[in-house]
């Protein structure tokens, strides 16, 4: 079967995550056995501008089957799958606001001749990215990458499961260590907004209490008596030490979001324990003299060999990407969904996370009834209480219209 020989063109945006390099694999192999020309765009958009100022030549930037050979006797050695970052890399912030960027970003895409482009990002980077696409008439198609897992419309992002069991891991470590010293370990994970992250690492890992901003977006007085409560039964059944996930978008008293928010819970958690204890609280009394230690597992989080999860579903993204390529069907997002790879429009997603993002929620939160939350308090996990969600109601979870394809 022939092809038309297509030019098209890949980049990744934002924060770097596991499988970003077995994206990139599974466009160039299947786009090469169809005979196109693939182009690596450096460092996200940012490779346009250098090809628009001429610092960088498109003969350069063409991608190949083989193009990552292993120089001595292993030659041919395919390793792209395995490994984490990006070898393209990747671009967290830009100028793109700038019209003078945004036209040299523009004459860079026009100058490669480029018949479609694979925009590997999370949902503030493909919004960034749409938008030029949209001035520069670009055939786009969006691939979703985050730890986070916040991108609507897919069940699942490149990235996600892998960083699930890093943190995963981690919290084993803990346990032990905890368990050893009769502590409290408070382990701090990322997730931006939304607590997908801290939710199914802290159900994997064993955790005794997870906080999600969709369950606990204020650490108010009520929220700190219930994670003590909660602590103090343990100890009454003869645990001397508990594991407490906090995600990062759960905010202080002050209802703002701080750094450190992980010391925040263990500071929390000694002083009202000191304060139930001299309301004759004898439960509490104690508690508070416990040792209390924080670990912040940071940009861990973001590295590690890809899972066998994250491998097919980057191949399986990939695939999908140059598949609607060939088809025509452009500027859409490619999504999984019921266990399979669909599409969806760009511009419905897009609009839904710059409406979002403009009331500063999360365009894909947890579900605060979902199976994930009931599961965990069926463990007697404390996740928060239900007046606690009063934020991410139902009214606010956006659904994914099933009857768009």
């Amino acid at each position: 079967m022939t092809h038309p020989k297509k030019r098209i063109g890949i980049l990744t945006s934002g924060g770097d995550c596991p499988g970003l390099n077995a994206v990139i694999r599974a466009v160039v192999k299947c786009s090469s056995r169809k005979g196109w020309e693939v182009y690596g765009i450096p460092y996200g958009t940012d490779g346009f501008i250098d090809v628009a100022n001429g610092t960088r030549q498109p003969e350069d930037m063409k991608l190949n089957e083989h193009g990552y050979d292993i120089p001595g006797l292993l030659q041919g050695l395919d390793v792209l799958q395995f490994l984490s970052g990006s070898v393209l890399g990747s671009l967290s912030k830009g100028n793109t606001e700038k019209p003078e960027v945004a036209q040299q970003i523009l004459e860079g895409y026009k100058r490669l001749e480029l018949d479609g482009l694979v925009a590997i990002g999370g949902d503030g980077s493909l919004d960034i990215i749409y938008d030029l696409a949209v001035k520069g008439n670009w055939n786009m198609i969006g691939v979703p990458k985050t730890i986070d897992n916040d991108v609507p419309f897919t069940e699942r992002a490149v990235g996600f499961q892998t960083a699930v069991d890093t943190v995963t891991e981690a919290l084993y470590n803990l346990t032990f260590t905890a368990a050893s010293h009769e502590r409290v370990m408070v382990a701090e994970v990322m997730g931006r907004d939304a607590g997908h992250l801290a939710l199914h690492a802290g159900i994997a890992g064993g955790a005794d209490v997870i906080l999600i901003p969709e369950l606990t977006p204020v650490l108010d007085e009520k929220a700190i008596a219930q994670i003590c409560d909660k602590i103090a039964t343990l100890r009454q059944d003869k645990r001397k030490f508990a594991l407490v996930v906090v995600a990062e978008g759960v905010k202080h008293q002050d209802r703002r979001q701080h750094r450190n928010i992980g010391d925040y819970v263990a500071q929390q958690i000694k002083l009202y324990s000191q304060k139930l204890c001299s309301l004759d609280r004898p439960e509490f009394c104690g508690l508070d003299e416990i040792d209390t230690r924080v670990t912040v597992l940071g940009h861990l989080q973001r590295s590690g060999t890809p899972s066998s999860f994250d491998r097919i579903l980057a191949t399986a993204f990939g695939i999908k990407a140059v598949e609607l390529i060939e088809q025509g069907h452009y500027n859409r997002l490619v999504v999984w969904e019921g266990g399979k790879v669909e599409s969806k429009p760009l511009d419905l997603v897009i609009q839904l996370v710059r409406q979002c993002h403009q009331e500063k929620r999360c365009a894909s939160p947890v579900d605060p009834n979902g199976f994930m939350v009931q599961t965990a308090r069926a463990l007697g996990i404390y996740v928060g209480d239900a007046s606690h969600s009063v934020e991410y109601n139902s009214s606010n979870i956006p659904a994914t219209p099933t009857a768009v394809s």
